[in-house]
């Protein structure tokens, strides 16, 4: 066992202690920071192994929050259920949304997405859809009970739930990355044309990708509806999309773990800044961002890769092929010399 196996076991049992060590409102941040990190996993599915720039998560966060609502208090149907339903409705969605922007990459693409972080809350807020929505006055959440008699209490159970979910999100993201699904998305990001000329359907790949990303995000909007009990369309504007894309940099792309980090940067950070100075919190918000790009351009992960280098597997081949008689060199193979 690696270094890096163990201490994802250590991280993992630490998570769980977390809300019998902590208490009250603690217990509740530590819940944010976890639902903050499934959406900035499925964030990284996109952006860190397939290459797509993406603003718009913010409305697939809302999506997932406003159907766990209506199967909640319209179809008066388990808060299980809600899961399935948000995230089937936003990969579908996701999904779509990915054909469109096809032809579209970089920078245009972040301001196809943008539009979409733009135009939700003003369409959740209009009349015809206020009996779902609540329009601007929001709606209630009913928050779940603790199944089974368990000697939990609410904040406990509702933050071992969003851990159970984090695990699970976090485990489907790994047999992704090391799946053939997984591997052709990350040739599409390191050079589209040659994965295309291998015989990847890119259309496909990114697409999925999309629709993944999306899936999380909507999971990930389920849980904040049922913890904070309340939601509203201005709770989901721009700037959480652009939250979630500071996460993503912060804990490193394409780095499954540094979504908790980049989670806890997001939820702890701007409070931290905030007890310096309210009025210049913005301003340190955005010089300590600064700052620690300049320190670790790659965020944590690349802090990570810097103190414990991951060792070459067996079936490395960028090494060249030992010779015969014992040299270092590749072996060369021409005429035979008389």
């Amino acid at each position: 066992m690696n270094i890096r196996t163990l201490s994802l076991i250590i991280l993992g049992i630490a998570l769980v202690l977390v809300p019998f060590v902590l208490k009250g409102y603690l217990v509740f941040q530590a819940t944010t920071i976890v639902i903050y990190a499934i959406a900035i996993m499925g964030l990284n599915i996109l952006t860190g192994l397939n290459g797509q720039i993406a603003l718009g998560h913010g409305a697939f966060f809302a999506m997932g929050a406003y159907l766990m609502a209506i199967t909640l208090n319209v179809w008066e149907l388990p808060f299980y259920v809600g899961f399935p339903i948000a995230g089937v409705a936003c990969f579908v969605f996701g999904f779509l949304f990915g054909f469109p922007a096809l032809r579209l990459e970089g920078v245009y693409l972040a301001l196809a997405t943008f539009t979409l972080a733009v135009a939700v809350p003003p369409v959740l807020k209009l009349s015809f859809l206020e009996p779902v929505t609540g329009g601007v006055m929001g709606t209630l959440v009913p928050a779940p009970t603790t199944p089974f008699g368990l000697p939990l209490g609410q904040d406990q159970w509702m933050y071992l739930l969003t851990l159970l979910f984090l695990f699970l999100m976090y485990g489907m993201a790994q047999a992704l990355k090391s799946s053939r699904s997984g591997r052709a998305m990350m040739a599409i990001r390191d050079n589209p044309i040659a994965a295309r000329a291998m015989g990847i359907n890119v259309a496909l790949y990114k697409t999925l990708a999309f629709g993944l990303s999306a899936l999380y995000a909507g999971i990930a909007g389920c849980l904040s509806a049922l913890v904070i009990q309340f939601i509203s369309a201005d709770s989901f504007t721009f700037f959480l999309s652009v939250y979630l894309i500071v996460g993503l940099v912060v804990g490193g792309a394409a780095w499954f773990p540094g979504a908790l980090i980049g989670g806890a940067y997001i939820v702890l950070v701007p409070n931290l800044v905030e007890t310096f100075s309210p009025p210049l919190a913005g301003s340190f918000y955005g010089l300590l961002l600064m700052v620690m790009m300049l320190i670790i351009p790659k965020g944590a992960s690349g802090l990570i890769e810097k103190f414990f280098p991951r060792r070459p597997s067996a079936s490395d081949t960028s090494r060249p092929a030992p010779r015969e008689d014992g040299g270092d060199g590749p072996v060369t193979i021409g005429r035979p010399g008389r």
